[in-house]
């Protein structure tokens, strides 16, 4: 007799649920997902756990992720590889549903019906996945939680048109604006010596060039810890206290600029932070990390600490402006992007998500 099967991973339990509401039709694309909080509580689980299971669908290309903002269906839901192995592994999956059927006192013929069911509203899905927009708007620079938004919704807020984010950190984002691999980019740089934020450093990156720069939001920033802080972290000079574990974000983030210097003024050597070095790509990627157990603090938007049930400590208020070059600012979509920013619409937004503050929001200067 063969041993038993050891049941999944909880996460790639509430992953496969998931998966499987997308795949029979109950989730369309551009539905949203019920909230992390919600399926942790119903899956008796921490939220990071829920966070994981997002992350494997985001990676199979069937769900978009909005950090702080919920998470939908895609709407370009990808097409699959039919090799012999994978087609080895479908089978073998379609056997353990058929028996899982008839286990549950279904017959055959109940079973067989289920799939063809379910494939009559796969092909539903398919169907509506191939209306897609036919231009994409290229964005590059810091993880926010209102562009993971606008992601999600672009095409309802300009027909025709799709964000595509890549977070590559403040500096990634003027680089890819300067080498046209972006038609806007977003970036929370604090300069130490001005004490502006961004100006000074889109002026090294892009001399010369006319820019815009528009204020997205005021954001909270701060330190991330368990709930009920077990370490007692308060402030950065705790971060190098022996045995505690940091997880840090990327060099050329805006968050990464601030924390060098911060530490500089407060005294604090890196390389006495255990874990300074353990990068993550984003406020979500930090905050899961912390409640999954992997480290004990790190630092990032009071938006991202909540959706995970962290505790946050706020260290400051930074301005996030999104960086349009001057002769896009006419052009569609930007032209419209800009036009909602300055509306009450987009205040009413920002002012959804903890921490953020709208008071400037639609703000622009001109740069160059």
């Amino acid at each position: 007799m063969s041993p038993a099967r050891q049941p999944d991973p909880l996460y790639l339990q509430v992953t496969e649920y998931l998966r499987r509401q997308i795949v029979d039709g109950t989730l369309l694309p551009g539905d949203r997902l019920p909230p992390i909080r919600d399926l942790s509580r119903s899956w008796k689980t921490t939220p990071g756990t829920v966070h994981r299971a997002f992350r494997e669908l985001a990676q199979e290309g069937l769900v978009v992720s909005r950090a702080g903002g919920g998470t939908v269906v895609a709407r370009n839901l990808p097409v699959r590889e039919t090799g012999s192995l994978r087609l080895a592994d479908l089978v073998h999956r379609a056997e353990e549903l058929l028996l899982d059927g008839m286990r549950a006192g279904h017959t055959s013929a109940e079973v067989e019906e289920a799939f063809a069911l379910a494939l009559d509203r796969w092909r539903a899905v398919k169907t509506q996945a191939c209306i897609a927009p036919s231009h994409t708007l290229r964005f590059a620079g810091s993880h926010d939680v209102v562009i993971a938004w606008l992601a999600g919704h672009f095409r309802e807020l300009i027909p025709a048109w799709r964000l595509d984010p890549t977070y590559s950190g403040s500096l990634g984002g003027l680089l890819a604006l300067a080498n046209g691999r972006a038609e806007i980019a977003g970036c929370h740089l604090l300069d130490e010596e001005s004490g502006d934020y961004n100006v000074p450093f889109v002026r090294r990156v892009l001399p010369g060039r006319p820019l815009i720069l528009a204020t997205l939001a005021h954001r909270r920033l701060g330190l991330f810890t368990a709930p009920g802080d077990p370490c007692h972290v308060t402030e950065l000079a705790d971060l190098a206290r022996p045995g505690l574990r940091f997880v840090n974000r990327q060099q050329g983030s805006g968050v990464r600029v601030w924390l060098d210097q911060a530490l500089q003024q407060a005294g604090v050597d890196p390389k006495t932070i255990r874990g300074f070095e353990d990068e993550r790509a984003t406020h979500s990627e930090v905050a899961d990390a912390i409640a999954e157990g992997q480290a004990d603090a790190g630092i990032g938007l009071e938006a991202a600490a909540g959706a995970f049930g962290l505790r946050f400590v706020p260290l400051l208020l930074e301005r996030y402006e999104l960086v349009v070059p001057a002769e896009w600012v006419d052009r569609e979509p930007v032209s419209s992007l800009m036009v909602w920013l300055r509306g009450a619409a987009a205040k009413d937004l920002v002012q959804t998500f903890a921490g953020y503050d709208a008071t400037e929001t639609g703000a622009m200067r001109t740069v160059g």
